[in-house]
């Protein structure tokens, strides 16, 4: 009956053809006289891109060669009996038929499934399984061709004063400079040298997001998950490194049930062998994570980039840094858009930047190809007197959500015992931007050499009066802070 009623409307109701007839496919059809209507119907739209009338469809029929005369007098019979129903409710019709071309297409979509097991399947292998069903969900009748600036500008205005959902931080500078925290379908990387912080970033910022509620992936291809797990619990449970690998166990499970007790949010960690994983096994484990564990990430942190490998760059070791490290950068990164979660990497700067108190873009390290990728870039900075203080410096290098300029350079306090970070007075900030505007006079003056912020005799002095401040936050069972 609902075949009928489709066939019927793709011929006499124009604005239901348009709607539908793009995710309509032959198969769909049980019958093999509704198939034939169909193919002739579908040849006929696309040669000249309007619904034929029955007439024109009749005659089409008529120079079929595939059909006997059994089979073209049932199909004549189909098509005459074709008419609509004007009472019927259009938005529920197009409903209806969204819901048709789902079950057909993952009704196929389980056959094709079945022959790729057997092996009879030459054109797909069992990694393409997944995707081939989720490709059938996601069917959707999305009748939108674009943007029109001069009639849509109301959802534009909308679009404008919508508040978009972020992850926040709990550094109060983070959330200033990234209006409130990272959007989804982004990609941000932390830029460091070697023992630089990039790991106490990622599993700081990891610690928050679960506290928070969210559901956080951890992708790991440097350390062991077991290693992770440890710098976070370092993290949540405010102990240590070292101390944890000597805690009795009934401390340490209550210490875990008590931040167990906060969150409502989720926390896998994942390992793969270094230079072994790319985009491809990650979207695998996303659809593993969804099925087997009930499992949606919000946010997903991989350590690094650089030791990722390139799902169509094949061959690394004959491929150029540039091309291998972009193809990386493009291809996590449209893992975000694909699953609509924001994802936070790493990379290493250069040789360059080492020992060097300031960085810029063209200090990241093997491909530029990261810099014109990632939504968001920031260098982490340290050195002895950062270290002294326990401070690390963060500056913006690429921010697409505002102003780079805006504490364009800043200090956060850092605990590398206990893998935290946490918000410093505002008149460490206030030092900071002194120094860079110092900095920048220097250079401005040709007289005299750039000297590095930090290799001034009186920039420890200056900072001597300065005195961290670390906020205690709590959070509730709702993962927001008290």
């Amino acid at each position: 009956m609902l075949e009928k009623a489709i066939l019927s409307n793709l011929i006499f109701n124009e604005e239901f053809c348009r709607t539908v007839f793009p995710y309509i496919k032959e198969d769909y059809f049980d019958e093999n006289s509704s198939k034939k209507i169909f193919s002739t119907f579908s040849e006929y739209v696309e040669k000249y891109k309007s619904p034929p009338s029955i007439e024109a469809l009749k005659i089409s029929m008529d120079n079929r060669k595939d059909l006997n005369e059994s089979s073209y007098k049932e199909v004549l019979q189909a098509v005459d009996e074709l008419s609509i129903d004007e009472k019927t409710n259009q938005e529920w019709l197009i409903s209806e038929t969204e819901k048709f071309c789902q079950d057909k297409d993952l009704y196929n979509s389980i056959r094709k499934a079945i022959l790729i097991l057997d092996g009879q399947d030459k054109d797909y292998d069992k990694g393409g399984i997944p995707k081939l069903l989720s490709d059938s969900l996601g069917i959707s009748f999305d009748n939108s061709v674009g943007h029109d600036f001069l009639e849509d500008y109301e959802s534009r205005y909308d679009y404008y004063h919508r508040k978009e959902e972020r992850l926040p931080f709990d550094i109060d500078i983070l959330n200033k400079i990234t209006k409130g925290g990272i959007p989804r379908k982004s990609m941000t990387v932390l830029l460091a040298t070697t023992g630089g912080g990039k790991s106490l970033v990622k599993c700081h910022m990891a610690a928050t997001n679960l506290m928070f509620g969210k559901n956080v992936l951890y992708i790991t291809m440097e350390l062991a998950e077991e290693e992770v797990a440890r710098r976070i619990d370092a993290n949540l449970i405010d102990t240590q490194l070292d101390e944890i690998l000597t805690m009795p166990r009934e401390k340490y499970e209550t210490k875990v049930n008590r931040v167990k007790s906060k969150t409502v949010g989720k926390l896998i960690i994942k390992e793969y062998p270094t230079g072994s994983a790319h985009a491809g096994h990650f979207r695998h484990l996303l659809n593993e994570l969804r099925m087997k564990k009930n499992f949606v990430p919000d946010v997903i942190f991989v350590d690094y980039l650089n030791i990722c490998a390139s799902s169509r760059v094949k061959g690394a070791a004959s491929a150029n840094s540039y091309t291998l490290v972009k193809s990386i950068a493009e291809e996590i990164r449209g893992l975000a858009m694909e699953f609509n979660v924001a994802i936070v990497t790493s990379s290493q700067f250069n040789r360059g930047a080492y020992d060097s108190s300031d960085v810029e873009l063209s200090n990241t390290s093997e491909s530029m190809g990261i810099t014109h990728t990632a939504d968001a870039i920031f260098g982490l900075i340290t050195s002895e007197e950062l270290e002294e203080r326990k401070h690390l410096m963060i500056k913006q290098l690429k921010n697409r959500w505002g102003d780079i300029s805006y504490y364009k350079r800043f200090v956060v306090g850092i605990d590398r015992s206990k893998m935290k970070l946490y918000d410093l007075e505002e008149g460490a900030q206030a030092k900071v931007q002194s120094e860079a505007k110092n900095k920048q006079n220097k250079h401005n003056d040709t007289s005299k050499e750039d000297a590095p912020i930090f290799d001034s005799g009186k920039f420890s002095q200056d900072w001597e009066n300065i005195t961290p401040v670390r906020k205690k936050k709590s959070f509730n069972t709702e993962g927001n802070i008290i």
